[in-house]
């Protein structure tokens, strides 16, 4: 369509201009572009002419059912039906064919329980993989975990309180309290910690021994909660629906590379102050920070180079290397990216972080909470009784599509707000009623039976429908360039609505356009569970 119009453009003005073209309200046509305003100023002419002009041309191709010009100049072009049908079977282009993209799709910290946030970070960087994947890329995802440090220490001082050090007590909790055990050790030692000099002390102690685990007793109960941790989150991340990952990378693994490409950088990328090593990230749109301490430490900063480092050194070919995170670490990434991209020249251009909003509760239960965030064992309980309390069964895929849908539907970067009962709710923009809408269609075409063939005409009652379809491949090439799944939801909304306005006025089962309707149905339904899919929603085919 661009092209077309830029081709016109061409030869009758010898210009090259990029042609933009948008979808109008349909009352309007199916495409307008604004080209003629753009090319008054370099014609010396009034847009109007030029429009006509062009229209003119358009019309004469005999491609299109309509031309006509509106306002100042803005051309609108209605296709015929026949194009209109061919835009149903349009594919996307991969943009991305060759590239190979490393991805963080989880990054909960082991020895506290897995939280909504946690859950938020891991369900949008998932969905931006098969984004990524979509548009042709070879996808490595992988996850990072904070293995060491004072949220261990925390956890292992209750621990050690609680179990007297006999690790035979640990062995005696049930796999279902596993997670609820961790966060209530890490909840008591984080408290202890802020409330006990002594409790302090000790805690920062066993902080030091998560680097070296040379004490027998620490280094069993240690590695044993490390494993109940990443089993669980495994599991978590399974229910929500994300793709496993193939490398599991982990802080204590990190330390040495990171402080080792800072020192060869400094100076040049790093200064020294009194034995500190420290990156003036405040030229870069960050902030100051000492990445290690001036005790030898590698701080957060060092680890995440190691990160950078390491996934260099496993994805040679990496085209681009992503991580999502809570939008407070926003400026921090900002100064890791600039440090990282000075030190491996390499990588310029490759760093990616991708800053969330905050996810909010509209009925928080305080009372829910463990420590100071909401975990995601609670919020799995509350959509479970939410969908029984409407009448359904409360499966996996029906809890994790109404989850991931709240959170993907949001602009990246916004605060994500939502109430349980409407996220679940068979009405209105959510992820429970596309896969409701979804099933019913799968039932129209059980009820017809037989072999559905895709529809070959258009008719006048289709049109708005099939407009509609069109644009799919349109929404996710929008959504594969800019890694953005909200546009993806916001169409299957739309869709869902226009087939549910098409299916009340239009009966499809006994009537005597009963094939070609159908025909209809099925395109809609396969639509729907390609862009469900691509969000890692499941389809399902009754609810």
């Amino acid at each position: 369509m661009d092209n077309k119009i830029a081709q016109i453009v061409h030869d009758t003005y010898n210009i090259d201009v990029d042609v933009a073209v948008s979808r109008p309200e349909p009352q309007f046509g199916d495409y307008a572009t604004n080209v003629a305003l753009q090319l008054a100023g370099r014609l010396g002419r009034a847009p109007r002419e030029i429009a006509d002009e062009i229209a003119e041309k358009l019309r004469s191709t005999n491609e299109f059912a309509d031309v006509t010009v509106a306002g100042p100049g803005f051309i609108n072009l209605r296709l015929s039906n026949e194009a209109l049908l061919d835009l149903t079977k349009k594919e996307p282009i991969p943009h991305r064919a060759g590239q190979t993209v490393v991805i963080e799709t989880n990054n909960p910290n082991p020895f506290k329980a897995m939280h909504i946030g946690h859950a938020y970070n891991a369900i949008l960087a998932d969905t931006i993989a098969n984004l990524l994947a979509v548009d042709g890329a070879r996808v490595r995802r992988v996850s990072y975990h904070g293995d060491v440090g004072l949220h261990v220490g925390k956890s292992m001082w209750a621990i050690l309180r609680e179990t007297g050090g006999d690790i035979e007590k640990l062995y005696a909790i049930e796999p279902a309290e596993r997670n609820r055990f961790m966060s209530k050790m890490y909840a008591e030692g984080s408290n202890a910690y802020k409330e006990s000099e002594d409790a302090k002390r000790e805690i920062d102690e066993l902080a030091k021994q998560s680097f070296v685990l040379d004490n027998p007793t620490y280094k069993a109960i240690y590695e044993l909660c490390a494993k109940w941790s990443y089993d669980d989150i495994d599991r978590i991340v399974a229910e929500i629906g994300n793709v496993p990952i193939e490398r599991r990378y982990v802080e204590s693994e990190t330390e040495q590379p990171g402080k080792k490409l800072i020192m060869d950088h400094t100076p040049g990328v790093f200064t020294q102050s009194d034995g500190a090593y420290i990156f003036e990230g405040s030229k870069y749109g960050s902030f100051d920070n000492v990445y290690i301490g001036s005790n030898g430490n590698g701080l957060y900063g060092a680890h995440d180079m190691g990160l950078v480092r390491l996934k260099y050194a496993d994805y040679p070919e990496l085209s681009e290397s992503i991580v999502v995170t809570g939008g407070e670490q926003g400026a921090y990434f900002r100064g890791v990216i600039a440090a990282s991209e000075m030190a491996i020249p390499e990588l310029k251009g490759k760093l990616k972080n991708f800053p969330t909003g905050l996810v909010k509760l509209s009925t928080g239960k305080m009372s829910s909470r463990t420590g100071d965030v909401i975990e995601i064992g609670w919020l799995f309980d509350q959509f479970k009784q939410a969908i029984v309390e409407r009448g359904g069964e409360p499966t996996s895929e029906i809890i994790a599509g109404a989850l991931r849908y709240q959170f993907l539907k949001v602009k990246i970067g916004s605060d994500v707000v939502f109430d349980v009962n409407q996220a679940v709710s068979l009405t209105g923009n959510t992820g429970s009623y596309l896969q409701y809408t979804h099933a019913r269609a799968r039932r129209i075409l059980e009820k017809v039976g037989g072999n559905v063939s895709r529809p070959t005409e258009v008719n006048e009652e289709d049109k708005t429908l099939v407009r509609k379809l069109g644009e799919y491949h349109e929404i996710i090439t929008l959504a594969t360039q800019t890694l953005e799944p909200h546009y993806i939801c916001n169409y299957l909304f739309e869709l869902a609505q226009e087939f549910n306005r098409y299916y009340e006025k239009n009966q499809v089962v006994g009537d005597e356009h009963e094939q070609h309707r159908a025909g209809l149905v099925a395109l809609y339904a396969d639509t729907l569970r390609a862009g469900l899919l691509t969000l890692g929603i499941a389809a399902p085919e009754k609810m």
